[in-house]
């Protein structure tokens, strides 16, 4: 059985400014390009059954520049649909909505955007595990994706509900792994720079 690698985009813009990114398709900064490429020595040897990436640009391009070939997309890695609340920091939100959570309260729907709850995501994080379970059989299997929507399916793959993504705190331009112990997932490594 192998591992199940997963890489969040590079920083862009609204990552750094902390700006919910949903569907806008914001490219890497200067910044972001150098953390995509600095996750090439941590995949250095390592030979991946199936390459998926999120259709966004910031994470195809992260793809690229960490010397990820063969990567194939898969709508299903797209980030979090924040509906409403797409580009807008948590602070913003706070203003005028104290004490809401993404992980609990989801987003209102938006003029361009519909807006996903916590269980749509799961929803579309289990559809990628499945998607990738027979790969897994063969060996190791890369994700190239976002946070929140990485942080969800660390979640469910660990079996937990879509909520508990909160946990799992994931930097731009990090690798993490998720492996088995003992026939049951784990985490292996999270937030891994060079």
């Amino acid at each position: 059985m192998g591992d199940l690698l997963l890489a969040r985009h590079g920083e862009t813009e609204w990552s750094r400014a902390g700006r919910h990114t949903g569907r806008t398709d914001l490219p890497l900064t200067p910044a972001g390009e150098a953390q995509a490429k600095s996750l090439a020595p941590l995949l250095a040897g390592r030979t991946f059954g199936l390459v998926l990436t999120s259709p966004l640009v910031r994470a195809r391009h992260t793809a690229e520049l960490a010397g990820l070939t063969g990567a194939v997309e898969e709508p299903d890695l797209r980030e979090w649909d924040y509906g409403g609340y797409e580009g807008i920091t948590t602070a913003d939100i706070h203003r005028t909505r104290p004490g809401w959570d993404l992980w609990t309260d989801g987003v209102p729907p938006g003029r361009e955007f519909p807006g996903e709850s916590p269980e749509q995501v799961g929803e579309r994080a289990d559809r990628v595990l499945s998607r990738v379970a027979g790969a897994l059989e063969e060996g190791d299997v890369m994700l190239v994706a976002h946070g929140h929507l990485l942080r969800v399916l660390t979640a469910r793959r660990l079996g937990l509900p879509p909520s508990a993504g909160r946990l799992f705190r994931l930097e731009t331009g990090t690798l993490s792994r998720l492996s088995l112990e003992h026939g049951g997932p784990v985490i292996a490594e999270w937030n891994t720079r060079p």
